[in-house]
């Protein structure tokens, strides 16, 4: 399949999602009540530092232990606060394409820019049915939607010949990958015009020299700057100054990717640290950091000469 050929699509992708994006954690109250003055805190503190756009209730988001009224509500807080300054894309995918649809087109009435539709998970669906799940979403709404590959969450990958289908949707604009396979997304790249960013914070100097438009990021939380001049030095052709950047930034990326949870409990517990939210709590079957937990991983934040 040749790329599309109406609009450049990395271009559409930058106007409908953004590049350096933060996967927003959800602030909770100590009672594990939702925390909207923290959202639309933690929402402004991450578009000051850099981030032109957010993913609200995604998997760092803690989204399967969120009701869908307050996605709603989350959502909202959010596009109130920054929605005028960046692009809001609301995590809307599920194991259930009704629901999915359903979460869609919510998302739509609130006002988000985008979706982020994950690959149903734990039921694996063959190729065919993940192709249609994709397609019913996308066409539920008017919303650009970024497909996110996760097989190591879903049990599922999107294939190449699963992504050319959808290539030819037009609302299909992006991937963003966490399957990690970075020669064969430049491929997926090249041959159908999708859009990719990185997934996984290990990766993205990787994935922005073979050609990513930017970043989804849980490390954003506290290098918001340094991966948005990461992305602007990659574009301006300077890779040794984005080779320093991820080069610094390694132990951050270690630390704070380190849970089982990879990232959700240590991007709450330094937001939380620095002052933004009120409390680090988390919902079951997560639990908050422990006060050495957060020490240690302050102390690589410092180490590394980022500024909360």
């Amino acid at each position: 399949m040749p790329p599309r050929t109406a609009e450049p699509s990395d271009d559409l992708a930058r106007r409908s999602f953004g590049r350096v994006l933060t996967a927003m954690a959800t602030p909770f109250t100590s009672d594990g009540d939702l925390d909207l003055d923290g959202a639309a805190r933690l929402a402004t503190y991450l578009v000051d530092r850099g981030c032109d756009g957010l993913v609200i209730s995604g998997t760092t988001g803690e989204s399967p232990t969120t009701s869908d009224t307050e996605k709603d509500r989350l959502l909202r807080s959010v596009l109130e606060a920054v929605g005028d300054r960046a692009r809001v894309v609301a995590g809307v995918g599920s194991n259930d394409t009704h629901h999915t649809v359903e979460m869609a087109r919510a998302a739509e009435k609130a006002g988000a820019h985008g979706l982020l539709v994950v690959t149903p998970y734990y039921n694996k669906p063959p190729q065919a049915a993940l192709a249609r799940h994709f397609e019913m979403a996308a066409d539920a709404t008017g919303l650009p939607v970024m497909l996110y590959d996760i097989p190591g969450r879903t049990g599922t990958p999107i294939e190449f010949d699963t992504l050319a289908r959808l290539a030819a949707h037009d609302r299909v604009v992006a991937v963003k990958d966490a399957k990690g396979d970075v020669f064969e997304g430049s491929r997926v790249m090249h041959e159908t015009g999708l859009a990719y960013y990185s997934g996984d914070d290990a990766l993205n100097l990787a994935w922005l020299t073979h050609g990513a438009v930017g970043v989804v990021s849980v490390v954003a939380h506290v290098a918001a700057r340094e991966y948005a001049a990461m992305v602007a030095a990659v574009e301006a052709g300077d890779l040794g100054i984005a080779l320093r950047l991820h080069q610094r930034l390694i132990p951050v990326v270690r630390t704070v990717m380190s849970k089982a949870s990879q990232g959700a409990i240590t991007s709450k517990a330094a937001v939380h640290a620095a002052g933004v939210i009120s409390s680090r709590a988390m919902r079951p079957p997560l639990f908050e950091a422990t006060d050495d937990e957060t020490a240690g991983l302050l102390k690589v934040i410092e180490a590394s000469g980022l500024t909360q």
